[in-house]
């Protein structure tokens, strides 16, 4: 009879990580632990998978408000900063904002609206609509935003990021003024020196303002993109990708990652005699449907992977083959067919109308949200996944 299951991810439990553990062991051997607890065998092209955080956590990869606050002093003048489209999110940026204030003396926030780059909302669009605003071309000053929308606070954490992001400015020492646009160049009414905190857009950010004439332009991944007094720092994302750890610390996004994922395969195969693939995963790549939050707040799903998790799915579409090609089939008749298709696919299937409907993503942009939610963000308490037939498809006994 043929294998009745399919994909499984499992979540495997880890020690708690601390600075200078060795995390290519601790992964190896949770993982091999996991395996004789539940007894499961390994195969070839397994995954095996930690979370950025353990991986940071192992190289303490962290940073201080003043850390960060020497930087942007150094890099942005220390006079006015414009701060323009942070995402809302007390664990992603409201640290980095403490030390972004502290390296300067005014702070114009520009928050764009109605939402923030991963879906946070301040506003709804019917709001919007009500008041008659276009956000493409509408600039808002506070009192505005105030006097139309109130005091709106996020439906999930309840909390009124205008009114948090600009008591913490001031708490920090720096005076502050806050204005909604989305527009990159309304931030030049301001001031010239401009910190772009932008994730996924900031190459065409930057690009706009410094074609528009500001003086200075930097994104926050040109923010701790080197130790500052001796911190942490990422070469390649700066601040992007941080965590809160402290109230004055962050945990930054993990360096030096392609190493650690090829080691941890090495071991692997040495206790195993199998090939099994090896991924560093961030944030998954989903939205929520019911807030509208577009998850990956990382600036990107995987830092680093081994080159077996490289490329797209190439898939064919099973009910479009059942529906179509083989609509007059049924029963064993129709499964022998379809087994015979799959054998018989092509390298690539980009194009064709068998694979229609099948997600054209990055395998690692997958897999890492499956991670992602397999791990959750809280209390689980494991922090490396396993995942077992992710590569298998119908005709695999």
């Amino acid at each position: 009879m043929s294998r009745m299951i399919g994909t499984v991810s499992r979540g495997v439990r880890a020690p708690i990580i601390r600075k200078g553990d060795d995390i290519v062991e601790i992964v190896t051997n949770s993982v091999l632990e996991a395996s004789r607890d539940a007894k499961f065998e390994f195969h070839d092209r397994d995954i095996v998978a930690m979370t950025e955080a353990i991986v940071a956590r192992a190289q303490g990869n962290y940073a201080t408000v003043d850390d960060i606050a020497a930087d942007v002093k150094a890099k942005l003048g220390g006079e006015t900063v414009g701060v323009i489209f942070p995402i809302l999110s007390r664990n992603r940026f409201a640290i980095c904002l403490r030390g972004i204030a502290k390296g300067a003396k005014k702070i114009v926030l520009m928050l764009s609206y109605p939402s923030d780059e991963v879906g946070n909302h301040l506003v709804s669009l019917d709001m919007l609509d009500e008041k008659g605003i276009d956000p493409y071309r509408d600039v808002l000053s506070l009192t505005q935003y105030r006097e139309m929308f109130g005091y709106e606070k996020h439906r999930f954490t309840g909390v009124d990021y205008v009114e948090y992001y600009e008591e913490l400015i001031k708490e920090c020492g720096a005076e502050a003024e806050i204005v909604f646009a989305n527009n990159p160049k309304a931030i030049l009414n301001y001031t010239k020196n401009v910190l772009c905190c932008d994730i996924h857009t900031r190459a065409r950010t930057k690009k706009i303002l410094k074609a528009a004439g500001a003086d200075i332009v930097v994104g926050l991944d040109e923010i701790l993109n080197a130790p500052v007094n001796g911190s942490g720092y990422n070469e390649n994302y700066g601040l992007l990708g941080s965590n809160k750890a402290t109230e004055d610390t962050i945990k930054l996004f993990p360096r030096e990652c392609q190493p650690i994922v090829e080691a941890i395969q090495a071991r692997l195969y040495e206790a195993t005699g199998k090939m099994i693939e090896v991924m560093v995963y961030g944030d998954g790549a989903f939205k929520d449907p019911v807030g509208k939050i577009w998850e990956l707040a990382d600036p990107v799903v995987s830092p680093a992977y081994t080159s077996g998790l490289e490329g797209t799915p190439n898939e064919l579409k099973l009910k479009y083959l059942a529906d179509n090609e083989f609509s007059a089939l049924s029963g064993d008749e129709l499964k022998e067919a379809i087994k015979a298709k799959i054998h018989e696919k092509d390298g690539d299937l980009v194009g064709q109308m068998a694979s229609e409907g099948t997600t054209p993503r990055r395998l690692t942009d997958l897999i890492g949200s499956l991670c992602d939610l397999t791990s959750g963000s809280g209390d689980k308490g494991t922090p490396i996944v396993f995942i077992q037939g992710y590569f298998d498809n119908y005709t695999t006994e």
